[in-house]
Formats: C-alpha cells, structure tokens, sequence
C-alpha cells in the first residue's frame, strides 16, 4: 500500500509540473508578445502626438483676399452667401437623355408627359407590376420607381 500512495504522489507531481510548466510557457510567451504589443502601441502614441505637435505648430490657415483674385479685379465672395439653391439645378442631378428614352418607353410615352400623366400611369403600372401580385419579384417595380423619378425629374 504505500508503494501505491508514493506511485500516486509521484504521478500527481509529474503532472503539476508538466502543467506549471506548459503554463509558464504560454504565460511567458504570452506576457512577451503583450510586452512587443505595448512597446509598439508607446512607439505610435509618441508618434501621432508628435506629428499633431508639429501641426498644431505650424497652424496653416487659409486666407484669401479678393484683390489677389485675378490680377486685382474686385470680386465679392458676400454674392454667394445670398446664393438660392432652387435657382440651380445642378447637371449633377440631371438623366441622361438615354435614360429618359428608356422611360418613356418603359411608360409607353411617345412625347414628354406632364405630371398628372406620370402619376396617372405609375398608378396603372404600379398595379401591375407590385411584388404581391408578381409572387415577390420586384424587378419590374424597381424599374418602375427607377424610371418614375427619371421622368420627374424631366418635368419639374
């Protein structure tokens, strides 16, 4: 029997020191790369701070004045200050004229529609194009508001 308890004893102190063991080899690897971890965040903190530094240091602002636009010529930047939006569509906004074609096809328009008749049309369409009666394929619809907006935008 007690050869059995120190074969036991033995056995247990074999296998907590292989775990102390594999422990302290991950915790030690572990507490390493944490420490390359944290010296290298140290190095980026240092280096952000620094560049903000310099930055904040050689505040650039810009300034313009109108004399120095076009060789002297007065120019009054307050004009744009009462700038009205409404009074610029911009092209940026603007279909394509292929686009406009295609929507007009697709709504069976032959010259450019008024409001009303978009509206009149999209209602018939919508009709019979919406997902519910299609069995959920909303391509078609889709479509349909793609080339509605398209023609609002011609009419407006």
């Amino acid at each position: 029997m007690p050869n059995n308890t120190i074969v036991y004893i033995f056995n247990r102190l074999i296998r907590l020191s292989i775990l102390f063991f594999i422990l302290y080899l991950i915790f030690t690897n572990f507490g390493t790369f944490l420490m390359i971890i944290g010296v290298f965040l140290v190095i980026i903190t240092f280096l952000i701070y620094n560049f903000k530094k310099k930055m904040r240091a050689n505040s650039f602002r810009f300034r313009f004045d109108s004399s120095e636009f076009q060789n002297g010529q007065n120019f009054n930047f307050n004009d744009f200050r009462n700038f009205n939006q409404s009074d610029f569509r911009g092209f940026a906004n603007a279909p394509r004229v292929d686009e406009i074609q295609k929507a007009k096809d697709f709504f069976g328009f032959s010259q450019t529609p008024t409001k009303e008749e978009i509206k009149k049309r999209y209602k018939e369409l919508a009709r019979k194009y919406h997902p519910d009666i299609n069995n959920g394929d909303d391509v078609k619809m889709k479509e349909l508001n793609h080339y509605r907006d398209v023609l609002m935008k011609t009419v407006e």
